[in-house]
Order: C-alpha cells, then sequence, then structure tokens
C-alpha cells in the first residue's frame, strides 16, 4: 500500500478551514463551529478573561510539535490520568480502510509530560490555536490539572479523552494495537512515526514511558515481520 505524502503540522495549516472539511467529510458527528471552539476556550477561565499566563501539559505531539508560543517549559507529571493510545483516526495518522490510533489522557494513574508557559498577552491567540488544533472534533475534554515539577506545581490546562465519544477506545490489548500502529497512515504521515517521535522526546528529556517503548518495540516487530 502506497502511503499518501504527509503534511506537516503547522500553525497556518492548522488555522485554515482545511482540516475542519476534511473532519465533517468524513463524517465526523460533531466538529465544533468557531463560538463553541471560542465559547469552550473562556469557558476555562473565571468571568471568561485570560488575565496572565497560562501553562499548557503536553503529553503526545505536544511536547515534540508545539507549534505554539511559549515562554518557558518543564518537565512534569499528572496523577489521576494516564496517557494511552485510546482514539481511533481515520484521517491525520489514519484511514478508513487501516484506521490509526491517537493518544488521550484516560481515567487512572499517572502521566509525565512537558508543561509550557504561554505569556498572558498572547494567551488568547495561542489557546485560540490549541483549540483548533485539539478541541476541533470535540473527541477531548479540556480540564484544569496539577502538574508537579522539579520547581514546583503549576495549573494547566490539557485534554483528557471523552469516553463517551464514538472514536474512544477501551482496553486494547499491546499486539492489537501495534498492529494497527505499524499500518495505519494519513496525511500527517505513518500513525507509527507519531508513536516513535513521543517516545524519542520522552527519552530525551528523561522521562521515559515503559509502555510506549513497548509498543514502539512490538511496532518494530510487526514491521519486521512484513518484511520478512
Amino acid at each position: 500500500m502506497t502511503e499518501p505524502t504527509p503534511h506537516v503540522l503547522t500553525r497556518e495549516s492548522i488555522r485554515s478551514s482545511r482540516i475542519r472539511d476534511m473532519i465533517r467529510a468524513r463524517g465526523e458527528d460533531h466538529v465544533l463551529s468557531d463560538q463553541e471552539l471560542i465559547d469552550t476556550r473562556l469557558d476555562m477561565f473565571p468571568g471568561r478573561r485570560i488575565d496572565s499566563d497560562v501553562w499548557v501539559f503536553g503529553y503526545g505531539s505536544l511536547i515534540w510539535n508545539p507549534v505554539f508560543h511559549y515562554v518557558e517549559k518543564r518537565a512534569g507529571i499528572v496523577h489521576g490520568y494516564h496517557r494511552r493510545f485510546c482514539m481511533w483516526t481515520n484521517l491525520g495518522r489514519g484511514s478508513d480502510e487501516a484506521p490509526g490510533l491517537m493518544l488521550g489522557l484516560d481515567r487512572g494513574g499517572s502521566c509525565r509530560g512537558m508543561a509550557f508557559r504561554i505569556a498572558a498577552e498572547v494567551a488568547d491567540e495561542e489557546l485560540d490555536l490549541i483549540w483548533n488544533r485539539e478541541m476541533m472534533s470535540d473527541t477531548y475534554r479540556p480540564t484544569w490539572m496539577t502538574v508537579r515539577t522539579e520547581t514546583g506545581p503549576v495549573r494547566a490546562i490539557s485534554f483528557v479523552m471523552r469516553r463517551d465519544h464514538r472514536r474512544y477506545i477501551g482496553p486494547m490489548g499491546d499486539d492489537e494495537a501495534a498492529a494497527s500502529i505499524a499500518k495505519a497512515s494519513g496525511f500527517l504521515g505513518p500513525c507509527r512515526e507519531y508513536l516513535f517521535n513521543t517516545v524519542d522526546h520522552l527519552e530525551e528529556l528523561g522521562i521515559p514511558d515503559k509502555g510506549l517503548t513497548r509498543l514502539r518495540n512490538l511496532v518494530l516487530k510487526h514491521l519486521d515481520d512484513q518484511h520478512d
């Protein structure tokens, strides 16, 4: 199977209507309108006003391709949620024929990732960008959480997978997940690239995820088997 030419996720591509149009064309149940994106963003703040710096917690591609502008970043851990491939995708990293998997925060456990501080004067613009990236198809629930870092805790926004969404994946064995990731590809590139980038950057930051590392090794085995 020939993989499609990948597109790089940039500020410009996120702001354009192209991705939203593609999601609608695939029959997504609910693509948030511009006003809904604004409302769900502002509802996170008292008085619907952003008048101070804002922290955002990244656990997947936000770590290695944040796109938004920030003034500080810290490695940290959140408790009560864990990182998991818990969402099907047939678009960015998958197709109708071979759906891919995407990471989300699911209930229980803990997760190490990166907290980014966005300056107050640009917070509205940068959060608008993040909302267009993460919230367009309404699969996540934006949630305030405490991120514990070496220099103290910070309150940050992160994106928790909605268990009531039709794309949510319940318990799945590593081998089944690896098989899907190994063969899936979409307009953003192969699903395995998404996994490999996340594993590599977590290791570089000194906060490796043993579960994702094990999954990467299984994906590599599936790829080797395909070439035998």
